[in-house]
């Protein structure tokens, strides 16, 4: 069975391309979803992609995860910063998570600096804008020990 990666969007990532370019940029939602999905091909990796608005959605979807994904990479976006919900659902998964920003939340006003999801996950990738996703694809597949042996060693083990 195919590696099984579930990317999962919060709020307002729906207007991505138009909304705060200035910090966003201008990548649109669906190149990302594109873009991801090119990899997960090359990497031989199922691929879950989804965005929603609303916070129990996103629970939801959390949940289903354990059933169906290896591994979680989740851009919790205004949910970052206040929902326990999702705080606890990500604990229950037991893969790995994924935490990724586009913007570098750490630089930004306070009311966007604090995330309460990072103590729910193994890794925090941030500040990277939509070239993140391709990173946080590539290091969920990592964590789960399941990149291709074509490629290079020091893309599928890193420095030793």
């Amino acid at each position: 069975m195919p590696t099984r990666i579930c990317v999962l969007n919060g709020p307002n990532l729906n207007l991505l391309g138009v909304r705060e370019p200035h910090i966003y940029g201008t990548t649109t939602l669906a190149a990302i979803e594109k873009s991801c999905r090119e990899l997960a091909a090359a990497l031989g990796v199922r691929l879950a992609f989804r965005q929603t608005n609303h916070e129990g959605t996103l629970v939801e979807w959390v949940h289903a995860a354990r059933d169906e994904a290896d591994a979680i990479v989740i851009n919790p976006a205004g949910c970052t910063f206040h929902s326990v919900s999702l705080v606890d659902a990500l604990r229950a998964f037991e893969g790995p998570v994924i935490e990724l920003h586009i913007s570098n939340i750490h630089a930004r006003d306070e009311l966007h600096r604090h995330s309460i999801v990072s103590p729910a996950a193994k890794a925090v990738i941030c500040g990277l804008g939509a070239y993140g996703y391709v990173v946080a694809l590539q290091c969920a597949v990592r964590l789960l020990d399941a990149l291709p042996a074509s490629l290079p060693a020091a893309m599928r083990k890193g420095p030793r």
